[in-house]
């Protein structure tokens, strides 16, 4: 079963704006955060903010937040290279939204769009199903977002036919759809924006690792595999959805040690996509009054890696996440076109809507190492050992976050008010952005050197 939350707003967005919170009812579920207000055309920053009070971004700004525009320039648009998007149910209008954003946002249609279902046929989309619409949301977030940061890219999108209630039915066609792509060698990175909390899974860590088969495949195939770190914080999500571990909880697949987990920041950019600030982990618990903010922590399953050893003052002997992390916040969320969605969810029918989450974070990550992929000729696999050998000191590739926490308060079933202080920011490796953030023009080349 699905769970949609819509939250009141305070504050600036107290003029009847929800923030509508998709969170996981059990497991391999997508999390999105996004204001639940339309806009008929793409909106402007400024527009947002008189609007909405909050910041929005278009494809120009991501493009120059991360200086993926300089490489464009140098003919690296991720040419020749396919970004493998896996989303149960997919979106019955992606193709139609993804031109939609191209044509508004001055970019070319990638050279191949192209959706594959190698489990099985989803079930006729149903736009009142609740887990459809929160699917079709994902598939819109997760294209658009990828196509931004590699326009010359392919997009290859894989479609599963089960969403997830008990158990874990819905990761098992995930994990053998991912297998499928990896045998036939169909892209050479994959974004996951989808997870479920350690704890939820009846079998223990035993369960967890018997699906960590195709990850397996993609380390000794030369694929990169990204998950979502999460949208709660430090805390995360109890079986049913709705309450949330009074303890700090980090989700799989991105806690696995096979998978690069991408958390969440906030990016302050002006029109032209210049910072106006540095950017900090991304955080918007207060502006939504609910669980809004990127998820780091320890596993509970998984002992540190050794590529993490560099900085085990932080993560002890367990597998730390997130990674690195990238753009999520709402308060300077996507401006997206979305259509396939009316109704229960929130969605006023087909327009633009400011999205955010870690959802947005992997696929704008996995268009980056498309790039670092065109570059190097070919895939880079698991890029963690990499990232920790590149650091985040002066000069580095990724951009240290030293602001910000990812401290989180809820509202159980019960009424009850809890909270969970999180981890703070810090020069360094830290639980709450990891590594940093990446600036592509360093990062695409120092990746590809490390990865030799």
């Amino acid at each position: 079963m699905r769970t949609w939350k819509v939250k009141g707003i305070t504050g600036a967005l107290a003029s009847g704006l929800a923030a509508l919170v998709i969170a996981p009812s059990a497991l391999a579920e997508p999390t999105v955060q996004f204001a639940a207000h339309k806009f008929q055309a793409p909106p402007s920053t400024v527009q947002c903010e008189q609007a909405l009070g909050i910041a929005c971004y278009d494809a120009a700004q991501f493009e120059r937040a991360y200086g993926t525009n300089e490489l464009y320039a140098h003919g690296v648009t991720g040419a020749g290279q396919t970004i493998v998007i896996v989303d149960a149910f997919g979106s019955p209008t992606i193709k139609h939204d993804l031109a939609e954003y191209d044509s508004q946002n001055g970019l070319p249609a990638p050279p191949s769009f192209n959706i594959i279902t190698p489990e099985g046929a989803p079930p006729p989309y149903n736009g009142d199903n609740g887990t459809m619409g929160s699917w079709a949301i994902e598939t819109s977030l997760d294209v658009e977002m990828a196509h931004t940061m590699a326009p010359g890219a392919n997009i290859l999108l894989v479609e599963t036919p089960i969403a997830e209630t008990e158990g874990i039915e819905g990761f098992v066609p995930i994990e053998h759809a991912i297998q499928y792509v990896v045998e036939n060698h169909l892209g050479n990175v994959i974004s996951q924006s989808f997870g479920a909390t350690e704890q939820t899974f009846a079998g223990g860590p035993a369960q967890i690792k018997s699906l960590e088969f195709a990850y397996q495949s993609a380390a000794n195939n030369g694929v990169t595999v990204l998950a979502s770190s999460g949208d709660t914080g430090a805390a995360n999500y109890e079986p049913d959805g709705v309450n949330l571990y009074g303890f700090p909880a980090v989700g799989w697949p991105a806690s696995d040690p096979l998978v690069t987990a991408v958390g969440g920041t906030q990016l302050h950019l002006d029109w032209n996509g210049r910072p106006t600030a540095p950017p900090n982990v991304w955080n918007d618990t207060a502006l939504f009054g609910s669980p809004a903010a990127g998820s780091g922590g320890l596993s509970s399953v998984f002992s540190r890696p050794s590529y993490q050893d560099s900085v085990s003052s932080v993560v002890g002997n367990s597998r730390g996440i997130p990674d690195l992390s990238a753009s999520a916040a709402v308060n300077g969320g996507a401006a997206l076109y979305i259509s396939a969605v009316n109704g229960p969810e929130g969605l006023a029918g087909p327009g633009w809507y400011i999205v955010g989450g870690t959802s947005e974070a992997s696929p704008l990550t996995a268009g980056i190492i498309s790039l670092a992929d065109q570059v190097a000729g070919h895939g880079l696999g698991l890029i963690n050992p990499a990232l920790y050998a590149m650091g985040d000191g002066a000069g580095s590739g990724l951009t240290d976050i030293t602001l910000g926490n990812n401290g989180v308060t809820w509202t159980n079933s019960q009424g009850m008010m809890e909270s969970l202080p999180g981890y703070n920011a810090a020069p360094g490796y830290d639980l709450a952005s990891g590594l940093g953030t990446p600036w592509a023009p360093r990062f695409v080349a120092e990746l590809v050197a490390l990865s030799q």
